[in-house]
């Protein structure tokens, strides 16, 4: 009799202390487009990226043109040349591959620069949430950007505006 009484006090605190925890969230990809930091970011980050990829359609223009070059004249060239040849193309095309993977790879140039531009801002971002948790004792926020899996939220608990007013961001 005395485990049940237990067990049903252990519960009761359970659920009491359940029910008395906040939750809220976020939009920080919402919060993140309108600071205008990120805008300045976004548009280096651009045209880094267009910079880079013209260059590599040259590169590539530059190959293409030493195989259209090898396809005229391989009617004229001795097997020893035509190898030559195509070894260098092939050696082209590989440097070609290579600086696209130093630039746009998993760890090129271009993530480091877009982590080194935006990570400033997503720590301000976080700041001003825990901010806003520990102002209103929240336990939980939430950011239902990227496709989080909440499949309800009432817009009661969304502190997207909130946190965009103590970073200075009108809507």
């Amino acid at each position: 009799m005395k485990k049940v009484l237990f067990l049903m006090f252990l519960f009761t605190v359970a659920a009491f202390t359940a029910g008395a925890q906040k939750y809220a969230y976020v939009n920080s990809e919402e919060i993140m487009k309108k600071m205008p930091e990120y805008k300045e970011a976004q548009t280096q980050i651009d045209q880094l990226s267009e910079q880079w990829q013209k260059e590599v359609e040259k590169r590539k223009a530059e190959v293409k043109k030493m195989f259209d070059e090898f396809r005229r004249d391989e009617v004229m060239l001795t097997d020893d040349m035509k190898k030559r040849r195509l070894d260098e193309i092939e050696a082209k095309e590989g440097e070609v591959k290579e600086f696209q993977r130093q630039k746009f790879g998993v760890n090129g140039e271009l993530f480091t620069k877009r982590q080194d531009l935006l990570k400033p801002i997503q720590e301000k971002i976080y700041k001003a949430i825990k901010e806003v948790a520990e102002a209103g004792n929240y336990q939980f926020i939430f950011d239902i950007s990227n496709n989080a899996s909440i499949l309800y939220a009432d817009p009661k608990l969304d502190k997207t505006e909130t946190v965009m007013r103590k970073l200075g961001i009108s809507k």
